[in-house]
Order: C-alpha cells, then structure tokens, then sequence
C-alpha cells in the first residue's frame, strides 16, 4: 500500500498552530484514502483528466469524510479537496505561485523556507512543504516532461520550463541544508517599450534615444546585476527592431520572448551522463552567423562566447546585442576583457581593447533599486581606444535625491553631449527636443517622486 507520509499543505497551512493539527490530521487521513483507492484504479487513474481527478478526489473526499464522521465543516472539506487535486493532478504547493503572474521568482530553502519576488521585492512565503522528500517529488514531475533528472548521481539540474521560466535546482549531498530550488518565471506577453516607460524604467527622452539607436542598428550591451530587468529591456528593445530583419537568438536557457516576426531561437545543450554531446553557447553563434543573420542577439554572455560575440557585432552584424553581469560600464569593459582571456585570446590588450571599441556601441547600467523598481541607472557610449584605455562618454545618469520631506525624488540627467558613433549621424535632428529643437540639455529631465 502507498502511505501518505509526505502529506501536501496548502499555503495557508504552513504554521502548525495546536488549532490546525486536527483539519491537519483529517487531511493526512483522507490523502491516504485516496492513495489507496487509485492504487485500486491502476493505470486507469493515469489516463483521467485533470478536471476528471477534481471530481474524483471531491466525491472520495465527501464520502470519507461521512463514513468517518470527521469534525471538518463544508469550507474545510473544499480545502482539503482543492489542495489533494493540486498534489495529484498538478504541482501541489507551488501550483498556486506558478499560476500567479505576479510572481516574478520562486526561492526554495529546504521544505520549511519558501521565498517569493513580487515586483522586484523578495518575502517569506507562508507555504511550507512537509519535508524534503516532499519537495523532491514536486520537483522531479516539473521535470519529468522535459526529460530531466535529480537524484544522487547527478544533483544539479538547470531546466527551461514550458511556459518559458527557469528552474534551477540542487539537492544532497551538495546542498547541504535539503533541496535549493530557484524558479525564474516569465511574462507570457512581453513589456513593450511603453510599458517600461510606464514603469519608471527611463523616461522619454532615452526612450527616443533607444529606439533610434536600435533602428540604426547600433550594438548594445545591456549590463547588470541578477534579476535586474536586463531580459526584460532585452525583450522591450527587440519591439524597435524592423519587421523585415531576421533575428537569431542564442542562450543558455531559452528565455527571449521576442515580439517579432522572423526570429530563431536556439539554445545550448547540456552533456549527458557521460558527459558527452555538450553543445555551447559558442558553438551556436558560430553555427548562427552561417544562418544569415541580420541581428545576433546573445541572452547572456558569461563565457568563451565572448570572442565569437564581438567577431559577430564586426562583420556585418550591426544591431545585435547581448546582456552581461556587471555592477557598471566600466566593470562591463573589464568583465569582456577578463572572458576573452578565460576564451584564449592570443593578442595583446591594446588590440583586444580595440576590437571591443570597434564592436560595441552602446552599454545600458540597469538596476534594482532599494524599492523593486528597475531602472536605467547608466547610458554610455564607447567612443575608441586612447592611450590603452577604451575611451567612453556617459549621455544619461540617474540620479536621486531626498526633498524636505524626506521623500525620494529620481530623474535621468542628461550631459547634454551628442552621441560619437556615425550610425546616428543620419537621424541626429530626430535626437533633439521634440520641442525645441536644440539637443538635449546639460541639466536635462524632470524631478518626480520615486513611487
């Protein structure tokens, strides 16, 4: 017989108050009803759908729960119900979060730590699974599907899920304190470059500035820290690509949702058990620029890609753009330089360096600030190589303050200085005020309170 020892909770269940523990035991009771009542089904119970398992665990329960004469009113009965179909049918705890769109990240610490981002603010979730084992087989049937395993002989898994998220887990002996599992998810319809507007992310002025420079087919870095937004400006900036280009994307897990007709979405593989047929991400961007490319758009660099990158963004690939880690433009620079030496580059720095100025435009710093909001902190333009030193110009900065009461107020200043590469010499007027006609200010932008 199947016992029900790792019995599911809901999120409302996770704190074992003494008040809780009967509606508690009544749950285990009836979960391991129906665990022995589907081993009586067989693999028939494997071919029922979903909304048919509802109605079986909702008639089980009802008749149990009269045969039994358990203390449980008709509002904890829908409870247990609603919470048994989910561990049957679906993903138990975490089906709820999965569904939610609000949920940016899910964090899993061991069964009793659950951590959840919402719009960019990350908190303890009152949800608890009932220990780790139960956390293992949630996880093992998100994987299952995709073909992936985690047990003992291979503890690390990194696995893009259906619906376009991430999951990243890790399990003993490496993890030392139980399960660590890390969900990334993403938007379904992708923020437009008005949506970020409307977010805070910059304001009018760099958006013209943006979308000029993706129009002109400009190479873009986008860099910053760990759930930044740099996906997510990624995919907004794609919106300003033309229709008639064709886009290939590389990445190491599958993430770009590009609002665009003619896109090709490649993405590594991993070695199997042996670890042989490993595929990388430089072995796609070589294999891209012999697809006929107009645009390369690299989802993360952090490897020996690096090279084959910057090859792509110098001959006759304008308009790619990949995103990076990096604290600021400058460290970007020398995050490039340190991956093409990890990549084996074999000539001095003063020519490195001059094939980075030549190959990129443009570097946008993004990052989270103290309230979860995302914003534009940095628009740099790299202007050449002088005395050794790539040589850069900062067209936009963010810049907050504190007013009298106390209140943040933020703005983008602007340096007032025209952008160096010739790709925008055509459309430089399009760059001046709308209003004025004058290029934009020294003292550029607006102080609006941070909301």
């Amino acid at each position: 017989m199947i016992h029900a020892a790792n019995t599911p909770f809901s999120p409302d269940e996770s704190r074992r108050s003494d008040d809780a523990q009967p509606y508690l035991r009544v749950k285990a009771a009836a979960h391991e009803h129906l665990l022995e009542r589907i081993e009586e089904l067989g693999a028939e119970f494997g071919r029922w759908s979903r909304e048919a398992i509802g109605e079986f665990v909702a008639i089980e329960v009802a008749a149990f729960t009269r045969l039994k004469r358990l203390p449980i009113n008709e509002m904890e009965q829908r409870r247990i119900t609603d919470v048994l179909t989910k561990e049957l049918s679906g993903f138990g705890p975490l089906e709820d979060l999965l569904s939610d769109p609000g949920v940016e990240d899910i964090l899993i610490n061991g069964y009793d730590h659950v951590f959840v981002s919402r719009q960019g603010i990350l908190e303890e979730e009152p949800l608890a699974f009932n220990d780790n084992a139960h956390v293992l087989r949630i996880v093992r049937r998100i994987l299952a599907p995709l073909g992936r395993r985690l047990d003992e002989s291979c503890p690390m898994v990194d696995a893009r899920l259906p619906d376009g998220g991430r999951l990243n887990a890790i399990i003993e002996p490496l993890a030392v304190d139980g399960p660590m599992v890390s969900i990334r998810k993403f938007r379904r319809d992708p923020l437009k470059p008005e949506d970020l507007l409307a977010l805070g992310t910059f304001d009018e002025q760099i958006l013209r500035f943006l979308r000029l420079a993706v129009e002109q087919r400009c190479n873009i870095i986008i860099s910053g820290g760990t759930s930044s937004g740099k996906t997510s400006l990624l995919n907004a900036l794609a919106f300003c690509i033309p229709q008639r280009e064709r886009i290939i994307t590389v990445e190491d897990t599958a993430e770009l949702a590009l609002n665009h007709p003619h896109v090709v979405r490649l993405e590594s593989r991993q070695g199997g058990f042996d670890g042989t047929g490993i595929v990388s991400i430089r072995d796609l961007i070589r294999n891209s620029l012999r697809m006929r490319p107009d645009r390369v758009i690299v989802g993360e660099v952090r490897g020996a890609e690096v090279m084959d990158m910057l090859q792509a963004m110098n001959t006759g690939h304008d308009g790619s753009m990949a995103t990076i880690h990096a604290n600021s433009p400058r460290e970007c620079l020398y995050r490039i330089e340190m991956l093409a030496g990890f990549a084996g580059f074999q000539g001095s720095e003063d020519s490195l360096r001059r094939q980075i100025a030549s190959a990129v435009d443009f570097i946008i710093q993004i990052g989270r600030m103290s309230n979860g909001k995302r914003r534009i902190l940095s628009l740099t333009e790299i202007t050449g190589v002088g005395d050794g030193i790539i040589a850069t110009q900062e067209l936009y900065r963010h810049e907050t303050v504190l007013d009298a009461d106390g209140a943040e107020l933020e703005r983008w200043h602007s340096l007032g200085i025209q952008p160096h590469t010739p790709k925008l010499a055509p459309v430089r007027h399009a760059l001046r005020d709308p209003d004025t006609g004058t290029p934009p200010p020294e003292s550029g932008g607006f102080w609006f309170r941070r909301s």
